[in-house]
């Protein structure tokens, strides 16, 4: 029976070349989801007509099967997408591969070395302040650079030393046929007249007609990822609550009156203390969904922490330094609180256990500040100064920028920060730029990444507004939750499987599986724009 289809799959073929269309056919590999119809449609052809190319098709498509299609109808779904990338996704992150040769190429590339695009406004110079390579070593690795530089192009910076390479295993995204989700959503939005049973978004609005209250933006977010996952074909039911006021009873109502186990987890309460009494009285996964500086001390097992503590931002900000630095002149700045001086020798030490790290000096804060000559009397001239503030002062960390912008030419100096907190948001982006600013962060934003586009136009069309920081927080915490739970395992299990990224933000439970550890080391450019580092 084979055989009489593919005969008749080549006659077809026969008549359309005999008929002087001279039509050529192509494979295509078949993605998660897809069925004849969907591929009909983004073809812009008949399923009919689809069908009579594919004979053998006779039930649903598996997903990394092959069908074939006019190479010209795929040409121009695929230079369609480039015009318009929204158009790809049905559902937001529907994960679909997109992926030309040069982007497959660009991959295999960031294996084995460092990659960077040129923006408009690099130099050379630029190039050794801020990467430590010169001119002639990066002609060797991209001899294109002979006719200069140019804006958009792709360079190897250097090579990735394989002592130094660390295997990131990201989470393969599954969700099995069939399965169907509770979840429960335990924020306080205050709505005190609707006695804590299960409410609805009209509901919410009603009492919250503003979209600055954290609450609400959390779950406006939370209920795009909800949506997306449906399109998906995943079926969830949604509980939300309303856990009210600290000074009331409201949250030991919800537990009382409500079976909460029946969900296969909880995201919230948004108050630390809340979330233990939650986790006590349940036995299923409860998604701490913010950041406190008391979750280090929850005791509960079941406790999911989606922000790292604050030391990991230490450590993360340690560990590029040894990876990246080679040779120069280090200098931590501190201040006088006992915490800050503690940190300070702490990194002093394990910097000095790297035997290509020689200089390290420690600087403190003399009557509140640290004048201009202190700096010119340890930063070294005609070689790499990399400075790291380990204060959060205001005073000193105004201080320290402003005396760094203005040396001598032949001093450079790159400035690094733990974790980039407020008193940088009162320091001029041009001085940052122009010192390379580096930090660690939870959270990166690429506002032209194709799930960033996607999100925002999503959100805006649902919400007639731009999402927030804690919009786009109740996206990323309720998508990856759930999208793991989707897969049928335990949501441990999955920690276990890999680090995800979502639209601002990298999970990463491998190290403890209750406690996330992804971070970002974001630099600072001349353009002001900002780069992922890692």
């Amino acid at each position: 029976m084979k055989h009489v289809k593919f005969f008749i799959f080549l006659c077809i073929l026969t008549f359309t070349v005999s008929c002087g269309q001279q039509k050529r056919y192509i494979q295509y590999k078949v993605k998660k989801g897809e069925t004849l119809n969907v591929i009909a449609s983004k073809l812009s052809m008949d399923a009919k007509d689809l069908l009579r190319l594919n004979p053998d098709v006779i039930s649903e498509l598996k997903a990394d099967s092959f069908i074939v299609v006019p190479e010209k109808k795929l040409n121009n779904y695929k230079n369609k997408l480039k015009e318009n990338p929204e158009l790809v996704i049905d559902s937001l992150l529907s994960e679909e591969e997109i992926i030309d040769e040069e982007e497959a190429l660009l991959e295999e590339l960031k294996e084995k070395f460092v990659i960077y695009e040129v923006k408009k406004g690099d130099t050379f110079y630029s190039f050794i302040k801020n990467f430590n390579v010169t001119r002639g070593e990066l002609l060797l690795l991209n001899p294109e650079l002979i006719e200069g530089l140019k804006v958009g192009q792709i360079l190897k910076i250097k090579e990735i030393p394989l002592n130094l390479t660390i295997e990131e295993v990201f989470y393969d995204d599954y969700i099995q046929p069939e399965i169907a989700l509770k979840l429960a959503l335990l924020l306080p939005f205050r709505t005190s007249n609707y006695n804590n049973d299960t409410i609805t978004a009209q509901q919410i609005f009603s009492k919250n007609a503003t979209l600055v209250n954290i609450a609400t933006d959390f779950y406006l977010g939370a209920e795009i990822a909800i949506d997306s996952l449906r399109k998906k074909g995943l079926d969830i039911e949604f509980n939300v609550f309303d856990t009210g006021n600290r000074r009331e009873d409201g949250l030991r109502s919800i537990i009382s009156e409500n079976d909460l186990n029946r969900n296969h987890a909880i995201i919230g309460p948004l108050y630390s203390e809340e979330v233990e009494m939650v986790a006590s009285n349940v036995s299923i996964p409860v998604i701490f969904p913010v950041y406190s500086n008391s979750q280090s001390d929850f005791s509960s097992s079941n406790i999911i922490k989606t922000s790292p503590e604050k030391s990991v931002f230490r450590e993360e900000l340690e560990r590029h330094i040894k990876e990246n630095f080679g040779s120069g002149n280090i200098i931590i700045v501190s201040d006088d609180k006992i915490k800050s001086v503690q940190s300070s020798r702490l990194l002093k030490s394990s910097l000095e256990l790297e035997d290509s790290i020689n200089d390290v000096h420690i600087l403190s804060p003399d009557k509140g500040y640290i004048e201009k000559t202190r700096f010119l009397e340890v930063l070294k001239t005609n070689t790499k100064n990399w400075i790291i503030l380990a204060t959060d002062d205001n005073v000193i960390v105004a201080d320290v920028i402003n005396s760094l912008i203005s040396l001598p030419e032949e001093t450079t100096a790159k400035v690094f920060t733990f974790d980039k907190g407020s008193v940088y948001n009162k320091i001029d982006n041009r001085k940052l730029a122009k010192l390379g600013f580096t930090y660690v962060s939870e959270e990166f934003t690429d506002k032209n990444s194709l799930y960033s586009r996607v999100f925002r136009k999503q959100y805006l069309n649902k919400n007639k507004a731009l999402p927030s920081f804690y919009a786009t927080k109740g996206f990323d915490v309720t998508y990856d939750i759930l999208v793991r739970l989707a897969s049928g395992k335990d949501l441990k299990t999955t920690f276990n499987e890999g680090a995800s990224t979502r639209v601002e933000t990298k999970f990463d439970y491998r190290a403890f599986n209750t406690e996330n550890q992804g971070l970002f080391i974001i630099q600072y450019n001349d353009d002001l724009t900002l780069t992922k580092l890692k």
